[in-house]
């Protein structure tokens, strides 16, 4: 008698547990809303409500650098010779190993992963070791990592080559004793792998390094490639820019294609309409008008009068000195005056620049530039009478 009293409180316990799963089962099925991507959860005792909104627009997110970084060796904005001497190579299986050096923004890095994409295809994540040496540069990373992925056998399905390419971008930053352990794992896979070395200063590759690449060296990009790149770019983003904006983002960009993009985009972020002033405004350096205006008290004010005028422009519309120094340096080119008394003004600018980038006072410095000037205009003084 008492076992089946037991049996049927056990039977009807087991019954209420089902019943109370089924409901929790179904509403959580019910509580998701498929349709509107919205994903809600019923708060339990303590735990928070947590709610997904809809993502944003991936394209959007996306820095314009990566965006429309060149896919192929054909939309590589410049240095046609080399782009078309390393596809020639690629062509015909003749790939050797690759340095290339020169400042930032100029396509190294672009230009390889080109060339990676052409070798491999559908296959290219699988063929390629990217490191960047700047973070990854100690000598346990060419013993390690590199070392294993260029000993180990590649199954090269439906691939063109079965060389398989390391890519060591800023290999400048790489110690000394990395680079020597690098040099005997360069000789040692060359049958299977090739190495492609990317850095700004080819003087801190060492010699041994340097003899075992083919050498490119990636010049600043000229005026003419980065405004096409530019007008490609603000006909696909739909941007309304003026010729005297776009005038502005070529001067700032100095030949690096990465920084003109860079501007650009944070210049559309800041105004709708993209002019010489906006791009100036929005990067912070001087317009050059206020230069002109500058030149103007340096070299007809008096000391006191020039010092306070330049010190309450630089304070009102927030320039730094440094960059006041580097354009009013460009525009003495464009002033009329003997050799002896340009050389002089330049030799004592690059010491101020040199000064300042040790950061010292600034003040001090807005004076030292004034009494340059001071002295240039007493030797014209002179050399005209």
């Amino acid at each position: 008698m008492q076992i089946s009293v037991l049996n049927n409180a056990l039977n009807e316990e087991s019954a209420y547990y089902h019943r109370d799963l089924t409901m929790a089962e179904t509403n959580h099925h019910m509580d998701i809303d498929s349709d509107d991507h919205t994903y809600t959860a019923r708060p339990d005792k303590a735990k928070s409500v947590v709610v997904a909104s809809n993502p944003p627009a991936a394209g959007k997110a996306i820095p314009w650098v990566e965006k429309y970084r060149p896919l192929s060796l054909d939309d590589v904005a410049a240095h046609r010779d080399i782009v078309d001497t390393i596809d020639r190579l690629t062509t015909e299986n003749r790939l050797p190993h690759l340095l290339l050096y020169g400042p930032p923004g100029t396509g190294k890095t672009s230009t390889i992963l080109a060339v990676a994409r052409k070798l491999y295809g559908s296959q290219y994540q699988n063929m390629i070791l990217e490191l960047n040496a700047s973070d990854d540069r100690g000598i346990d990373v060419v013993r390690q990592q590199i070392q294993d992925f260029a000993s180990t056998q590649s199954l090269s399905f439906g691939v063109k080559s079965s060389v398989k390419l390391v890519l060591l971008d800023e290999a400048d930053a790489m110690t000394k004793d990395a680079q020597f352990a690098l040099r005997r794992v360069i000789e040692k896979y060359t049958k299977s792998t090739r190495f492609a070395l990317i850095c700004n200063h080819v003087n801190k590759i060492i010699p041994a390094l340097q003899s075992r690449c083919t050498r490119f060296r990636f010049a600043p990009l000229d005026a003419v490639h980065v405004t096409e790149r530019l007008k490609h770019v603000i006909k696909a983003e739909g941007l309304d820019v003026e010729d005297s904006g776009l005038a502005a983002l070529v001067r700032l960009s100095n030949g690096d294609m990465r920084k003109a993009l860079n501007i650009l985009q944070s210049t559309h972020m800041a105004s709708q309409q993209i002019t010489e002033e906006t791009v100036y405004l929005c990067t912070g350096n001087p317009l050059p008008k206020d230069i002109e205006q500058i030149s103007y008290w340096l070299l007809n004010e008096q000391f006191a009068d020039s010092f306070k005028r330049i010190d309450e422009m630089k304070t009102r519309k927030g320039l730094a000195l440094v960059d006041i120094v580097r354009e009013v340096t460009l525009f003495v080119f464009k002033i009329k005056m003997p050799s002896a008394v340009r050389v002089q003004l330049m030799n004592d600018l690059a010491d101020i620049e040199y000064r300042l980038s040790f950061g010292c006072n600034d003040k001090l410095q807005l004076g030292s530039v004034i009494a340059s000037f001071s002295r240039a205009r007493s030797a014209l003084v002179a050399a005209a009478t």
